[in-house]
């Protein structure tokens, strides 16, 4: 700024012991002081005792000053400090008009009649909406509308992190529209009703004309924006994290290059580099969101501090709709069909995640997850993990907010000249898809038809359904509901309700990827697994080791799907099942008629989870 370079000069001359260049640098600050005082205050008197004492102290302290560019910072620090000294004792009945300093009177605009009339009305709602707020709030927007200064600046001014100054910002700017709004203007006035207050208190018609603040410069950032909706009741836990946050808890610090994924079955060939997700940030914050309880769907995002500035981006995104990754470097979004996965491809972990199944999880992969146990107490939990500054522990944000995925900020928030890359199949562009099954246990062959939703969104329209065909099979008792085994005289034979027959198969509407959703269905179940990866196929096999025999799952990691599941028994038999998705569904409707929906409620009415596909196989 060009009054800054003018302070500097000044501040130079009068450490030089030119008492002329000290005076006019007092007069040349002190209406700008004035300014920015009175926004904070809102009362003449209060403004002109505290530039009184600035000014004074000033020129007390003045040889202490090292940095002559800095002069209008740490000026502005000291009226800040006696500002904050002075908002100890809160003012009370304050009337509301208009202050004849902030807003001289214009006999040639009184004239205008009714439009002044009007204009005079609004500044009058604008400066009673203003001196409502607390004085914590008015500083917070001064700071940051009409002294420009960043988040850091002012978190440091406030002696607090960057994420409770940007909270403090979205606060007093919610205030201020809920103010504005209580007295008939719209909550879409705010960035207006900011512009004309700031010209109202400008130290000159000069200064007024040079007032404005941008739409992006009131943006407080999503997490802040999140953080910012809770309440008092919200819970704040502090949880000892180690480094920053590692394997297991939706990090990523290396890429699957750099280190070698679990299991014995991997191969040394170049593949998959960087196409796991973004592999060149260091995380900042972790978010999961379950709409519907920690039991139900997570919608995950992943919160990087940019290389330069060391500002937080959103370098992976997971909505009811789609999967999003944020390259910073060529500020490209690419849609892709898969969810996030763990680079070396350790078992995402969920905040919701039972302290039983994380001690299982631990134990099979040889290594601690430090993510936090929350425990699910209904529905629209958002839980936020932030990393400390020095990477030795965390905060968890515990939060309630039933509307989230309606808010702007969760479902976007990229930049505005960010182009956009589309990279899905066509069946991940409709949301669902039918698939068919096809395979053999001990010699008899099984067919079956399904549907898949792989969004969330598309779960409540295109539910999943599964049915199933073994040829010569005895008839047994119906269980269930919406999952039907059927013998090969079309009788039904098992009936498996409430989502648990899809156990051991895929689930991507539940939002984990489908090497994940396994890993965890076998842990739920105590059952051990090992999980390896093949970079030339990008596709990896998860290995179950069960008394019977050997179940292992071949996922195709970049479609985000299930390939094949083969069974081998301890006595030598195998059993396979295949599946083919279909990027193309004209005309098949016919093949794909949902079972008939018979819900029962029982004791087994949800099935035996993923060992329904070993009674498959063994008990058929």
């Amino acid at each position: 700024m060009g009054l800054d370079k003018d302070y500097a000069e000044l501040v130079r001359q009068a450490r030089l012991g030119d008492k002329h260049s000290l005076e006019v640098l007092a007069a040349r600050v002190r209406a700008r002081l004035y300014a920015y005082v009175y926004r904070m205050v809102l009362s003449h008197d209060v403004a002109e005792e505290i530039v009184q004492e600035t000014m004074l102290e000033m020129v007390r302290v003045f040889d202490k000053l090292d940095e002559p560019d800095n002069f209008w910072a740490w000026l502005r620090g000291m009226a800040f400090n006696k500002t904050r000294r002075r908002h100890t004792e809160r003012q009370r009945g304050r009337e509301v008009r208009l202050s004849p300093k902030s807003e001289p009177e214009d006999k040639k605009s009184r004239e205008d009649g009714l439009a002044n009339l009007v204009a005079q009305e609004i500044k009058a709602i604008v400066y009673a909406a203003m001196s409502e707020l607390k004085p914590a709030h008015r500083k917070v927007l001064t700071m940051r509308c009409y002294e420009d200064m960043a988040y850091s600046e002012i978190a440091k001014m406030m002696s607090c992190s960057e994420l409770v100054a940007r909270m403090s910002f979205f606060r007093a700017k919610r205030a201020l529209a809920k103010a504005l709004s209580n007295k008939g203007l719209g909550k879409g006035f705010v960035l207006t009703a900011l512009v004309l207050f700031g010209k109202m208190t400008a130290p000159s018609k000069a200064a007024a004309a040079q007032v404005s603040v941008t739409a992006a410069g009131t943006k407080a950032g999503a997490a802040a924006t999140v953080l910012g909706l809770a309440t008092s009741k919200t819970a704040i836990v502090s949880v000892a994290l180690v480094g920053a946050l590692a394997v297991g808890t939706a990090v990523i610090t290396t890429g699957p290059d750099n280190k070698t994924p679990m299991g014995a079955d991997m191969t040394e060939q170049p593949g998959l580099a960087g196409s796991l997700a973004a592999r060149d940030f260091a995380a900042e914050q972790q978010w999961y969101y379950f709409p519907k309880g920690g039991a139900g769907p997570v919608m995950m995002r992943i919160m990087a501090a940019g290389n330069a500035d060391e500002q937080l981006y959103c370098a992976y995104r997971q909505n009811e709709v789609g999967n999003y990754y944020y390259d910073a470097g060529s500020n490209i979004c690419h849609i892709r069909n898969r969810r996030f996965l763990s680079p070396e491809l350790a078992v995402t972990r969920l905040p919701t995640d039972s302290p039983q199944l994380g001690r299982f999880l631990d134990s099979v992969e040889g290594r601690q997850s430090d993510i936090e146990y929350v425990p699910d107490r209904g529905r629209a939990l958002l839980v936020v993990c932030t990393p400390s500054a020095n990477g030795t522990g965390s905060r968890t944000q515990i939060l309630r907010h039933p509307h989230l995925l309606e808010e702007e900020y969760f479902r976007y928030d990229w930049p505005r000249d960010i182009k956009t890359v589309d990279e899905r199949d066509r069946m991940h562009k409709r949301g669902w898809t039918y698939f068919r099954i096809q395979g053999q246990a001990d010699g008899r062959q099984i067919r079956g038809t399904a549907r898949l939703p792989f969004v969330h969104a598309a779960a409540g329209i295109y539910s999943p359904w599964l049915k199933i065909s073994i040829e010569n099979e005895p008839r047994c008792a119906d269980n269930g509901a919406e999952a039907v085994v059927f013998n090969g005289r079309g009788r039904v034979i098992r009936r498996y309700c409430g989502g648990s027959f899809f156990k051991g198969l895929a689930r991507p509407w539940m939002g984990l990827h489908t090497l994940d959703v396994l890993r965890r269905d076998a842990a739920e179940q105590r059952i051990r697994f090992e999980t390896g990866y093949n970079r030339g196929e990008e596709k990896a096999k998860v290995t179950l080791a069960l008394q019977q025999g050997r179940l292992v799952y071949t996922v195709d990691l970049q479609a985000d799907v299930l390939d094949t599941v083969v069974f081998s028994a301890n006595d030598g038999r195998q059993a396979e099942l295949q599946f083919d998705y279909l990027q193309d569904i004209a005309g098949v409707q016919a093949e794909f008629t949902p079972p008939e929906i018979r819900r029962s409620y029982g004791e087994n009415a949800e099935g035996p989870g993923l060992l329904w596909l070993l009674r498959l196989f063994t008990e058929n």
